[in-house]
């Protein structure tokens, strides 16, 4: 088992500036050559206060915004035209970064890529559902309507 502090959010594991025991070959195989974690030690106190600190700066200013950001992408679903075959499986499929710049571009807002978290690979064409962590205490519900190019 490795010890590492985490440097970025990693879905079912834990947040930045987290301290998390994995196997091994994750930690070596994915995690910190990602960029996602760094080796632990027992120096690496301040450097845990320092990536909590930034996490706190990048996370919604107020609970305030972040629900008020909650209430807008739950409101609308978010359009994301992508070119498909004649029946309606896509070339390739839609990523977290799609998803944000459509949302971005619907007028919703800025949402971080990372954010975002899929239920499933969306690789055809139809209604699909998504969370968006706006915060480590509101998470918003996102639909997300996939259609085909023209």
């Amino acid at each position: 088992m490795s010890k590492l502090i985490l440097t970025s959010e990693v879905s079912g594991l834990g947040s930045a500036g987290d301290v998390v025991e994995v196997k091994n070959g994750y930690a070596r195989n994915y995690l910190v050559p990602q960029g996602y974690a760094v080796a632990w030690s027992k120096g690496a106190e301040k450097q845990i206060d320092s990536i909590k600190a930034a996490r706190a700066a990048r996370e919604a200013a107020t609970l305030e915004d972040a629900q008020t950001a909650k209430a807008k992408l739950e409101g609308t679903p978010v359009r994301v035209a992508v070119k498909a075959g004649r029946e309606g499986r896509l070339f390739g499929s839609v990523k977290t970064a799609d998803i944000a710049d459509a949302v971005k571009a619907a007028g919703l807002g800025d949402v971080d890529k990372r954010s975002i978290e899929l239920s499933s690979a969306i690789k055809s064409v139809g209604r699909y559902d998504a969370t968006v962590r706006l915060r480590s205490d509101v998470i918003a519900a996102l639909t997300i309507d996939v259609v085909a190019a023209k």
